[in-house]
């Protein structure tokens, strides 16, 4: 028990993590399933939509779907519309939140780009989709090739005018540029992930052992509130329930404001001045002495690291 209880809380810890890994495995297995299973190419004008539909729907779809369990994302957006102070107008803080989109949106690619890259490296929505394009460099102009090309896909099932020889030809050169594709996607993805890595540590406005710190501080801060929260929640509902069937007066209750709510639900932001490190760190060391803990002088926006660390999955 004390085993699964270890293994539950490192779940807890890292579910955004894990969340994300999760669909990176779904990515992974279901265009495995899709491609030998589902996915049967017509052989007819209807090749090109039908294989790109296979290719690109699936990977939208884990990328909406990563964007609905993004924790950071919500945080913004809860309440922005129909929030009247000029400190939450959400237009003012456009350029934060661009910011927070393109780090949210790199992470929810993550799966999509796993599906487009393994259907490339298998080859069989790629083939479907060139042979119902009749391009006539695959068939090297060849005038019966390229009228048998919607074919090419389903050359063990239905016969053809072109030898063995060419339909392999042909089907090699298609699988092979396929390939090429998949292999080019899976090495843009791990530069660009490379730079933009290099890039937040380079600007970081805190040294490495601090960062450090800070996740540790994030990870242990989101545990003790859910802790917290799940306990003032019992002692309300235990008030308010006994209140109702003793038909007796509850007690006075202490429960945060709406405002103090607000604060500590907003977008983050740290100052080396202050030198605190989150939202509720800041309501904390700094409500009393400024009113207002949304924009201070000085602020910046926190590393991916700690954005990411902080996006616990809906």
């Amino acid at each position: 028990m004390e085993h699964f209880k270890t293994v539950l809380n490192i779940g807890m810890k890292h579910k955004a993590v894990l969340g994300y890994g999760a669909l990176s495995l779904i990515a992974a297995v279901g265009e495995k399933v899709f491609s030998s299973i589902v996915f049967q190419c017509p052989c007819n004008s209807w090749n090109s939509v039908y294989g790109l539909v296979f290719l690109l729907v699936p990977a939208l779809i884990l990328f909406f779907l990563g964007y609905f369990l993004n924790g950071p994302i919500w945080k913004y957006i809860t309440g922005c519309c129909r929030s009247k102070k000029p400190g939450h107008n959400f237009c003012r803080k456009f350029q934060r939140c661009l910011c927070v989109f393109w780090q949210m949106t790199f992470v929810s690619a993550l799966a999509p780009l796993i599906w487009i890259s393994l259907a490339l490296l298998n080859g069989s929505f790629y083939v479907c989709i060139v042979s119902g394009l009749e391009w006539g460099h695959i068939c090297n102009h060849n005038a019966e090739c390229i009228k048998e090309l919607p074919h090419i896909a389903c050359a063990d099932t239905l016969p053809s005018q072109l030898s063995n020889m060419n339909i392999t030809n042909v089907l090699g050169m298609i699988r092979a540029q396929s390939q090429v594709l998949g292999w080019t996607l899976i090495l843009c993805v791990l530069i660009i992930t490379i730079l933009s890595a290099c890039l937040s540590r380079c600007r970081s406005p805190v040294s490495y052992l601090q960062l450090k710190f800070w996740k540790k501080y994030i990870e242990k801060e989101q545990e003790l509130f859910e802790l917290k929260c799940k306990e003032h929640a019992t002692k309300l509902a235990e008030r308010n329930v006994a209140s109702f069937f003793d038909h007796s007066i509850p007690g006075p209750f202490q429960t945060p404001s709406c405002k103090e709510w607000n604060q500590i639900s907003s977008g983050y932001t740290f100052n080396k001045q202050k030198q605190c490190y989150s939202m509720l760190h800041k309501f904390v060391e700094l409500s009393e002495e400024n009113g207002s803990i949304l924009s201070l002088e000085g602020d910046v926006l926190p590393p991916t690291e700690v954005n990411i660390v902080d996006g616990e999955i809906i």
